[in-house]
């Protein structure tokens, strides 16, 4: 018996650090289309084809969710998942006292599926972070976490596999674990022997829906960089080399199903199909066909393992880039950027700076105006509209060519334009009258100051 590892220390030191989120969405407006095909079939006989489509308004049911979050510091930080919090207006926090708390959303990062929230509390139980690239192939684990509302559950497995790649996020290096993760373990801890924190668990394999064998968790290495940028930022200051590719053992076999034999000088490492223009890879020298087999020292095998390394970087990061080709390995040395090619930093936009109230437009106005959507500037004040030459009244129709129907359609066209290359708003709009313009909007001017930004508590 003196063999058995004993994971009750690390169930007592991590159970109170695991919180139970409700994420409550209230009710919308949302503009759905409905066909009628007997509108169509009889309005022909009468002069009037094309009738069977039409646009109209819907009330959506209040919605509510739930899943689990991490407490990371006295003050009341907690860490889950952006698919629990996504879309909340009202987040509730029950510790596991039962203490509840109303929370606020700090920031929230959909390309690794992380978020970080807020209540107002202080000696809250933090938890210990580990770390998880010191965790090994069969280490014991438990995942804390809320099932099925079931509070406070704890689950013991193994770490089955690191560097996971299940093609769910932009960014993942998952933590395999047999440890079962049922739905409302998302967000929840996984954490080692000592009860420190590796991982956040976020999802599970299965063709269910429920437990059946393997659950992920997105290790603290990632989760540390994501909060650090979120607190300071607003948003996650991410670095990218500027390739793309595949496991180099995955490219030897696809090679060899096509009859070709391939020797690249190595089995291990992440084989470059592309480099982008302009980017730090072009910068390095880096070409089709190398491979890159280790940063700053440390041997990456798998794309998942380059991800994760990046991810603890941020743009104007120099880092050593070891890769083989001609079957010689060699190192340079890379100064990392972002994804709009530069190594400033990136601020997220305060909504604020647009000086502008939008609406959707009322079953009424679309009939009027004949249109199918739209958000309706029912008020400008000085700010970046004004500049633009939005004026009050206005109809916006589409931005950068995606169709507006809700305010959240806006927020979201401005946070993807302010991760994309040129960082501007294209908005097509018509005026009251029935007259079509045209305007633009830059952000890289007047972004939020650094540190500061708009923090919305959904």
């Amino acid at each position: 018996m003196s063999g058995l590892v004993d994971l009750t220390s690390a169930a007592e030191s991590s159970v109170n650090s695991v919180v139970y989120i409700k994420a409550t969405q209230n009710s919308r407006t949302r503009t759905v289309e409905t066909y009628d095909p007997f509108s169509d079939m009889f309005g022909e006989l009468f002069g009037m084809p094309g009738q069977g489509r039409r646009q109209q308004q819907v009330q959506t049911p209040k919605r509510q969710g739930a899943g689990s979050g991490v407490i990371i510091s006295k003050d009341g930080y907690i860490v889950t998942n952006n698919h629990v919090v996504e879309g909340a207006d009202e987040l509730l926090v029950k510790l596991n006292d039962n203490t509840e708390y109303q929370a606020r959303i700090i920031g929230t990062d959909k390309t690794t599926d992380l978020a970080l929230i807020k209540v107002e509390a202080k000696n809250l139980p933090a938890i210990a972070i580990g770390n998880s690239d010191d965790l090994k192939i069969g280490q014991w684990v438990l995942a804390v976490g809320n099932p099925f509302n079931l509070t406070s559950t704890v689950t013991a497995g193994i770490v089955s596999a690191k560097a996971r790649s299940l093609g769910a996020n932009g960014v993942e290096s998952f933590i395999q674990t047999d440890a079962a993760i049922n739905a409302g373990n998302s967000g929840g801890a996984l954490v080692d022997e000592r009860g420190q924190l590796v991982g956040i668990n976020a999802m599970l394999y299965s063709q269910t829906g429920s437990y059946s064998g393997y659950g992920f968790a997105i290790p603290t290495t990632i989760m540390n960089k994501v909060v650090a940028d979120l607190k300071e930022f607003g948003t996650v200051q991410r670095a990218v080399l500027g390739v793309s590719g595949i496991d180099v053992t995955n490219y030897i076999d696809a090679e060899k199903e096509k009859g070709n034999e391939i020797d690249l000088g190595t089995t291990r490492g992440v084989y470059v199909a592309e480099v982008v223009e302009k980017s730090s890879a072009e910068d390095l020298g880096l070409k089709k066909g190398d491979v890159v087999t280790a940063i700053d020292g440390r041997e990456v095998t798998k794309m998942a393992e380059l991800q994760e390394a990046l991810t603890q970087h941020r743009p104007g990061d120099k880092v050593k880039i070891t890769y083989v080709r001609d079957k010689k390995s060699r190192t340079a040395t890379a100064t990392l950027r972002n994804q709009q090619g530069g190594t400033e930093v990136m601020e997220e936009v305060d909504m604020d700076l647009f000086g502008a109230n939008l609406r959707p437009l009322s079953e009424n106005m679309r009939q009027q105006l004949a249109l199918n959507s739209g958000l309706e500037v029912v008020a400008v004040k000085r700010g970046k509209m004004m500049d633009a030459g939005i004026q009050k009244g206005m109809i916006i129709l589409r931005v950068n060519d995606k169709e507006m129907r809700t305010v959240e359609d806006f927020e979201e066209a401005v946070r993807a334009a302010n991760q994309s290359s040129d960082r501007t708003l294209w908005i097509r709009a018509v005026t009251p009258s029935g007259r079509l313009v045209s305007a633009v909007i830059d952000l890289s001017e007047g972004t939020s100051p650094k540190g500061k930004s708009s923090k919305k508590g959904k």
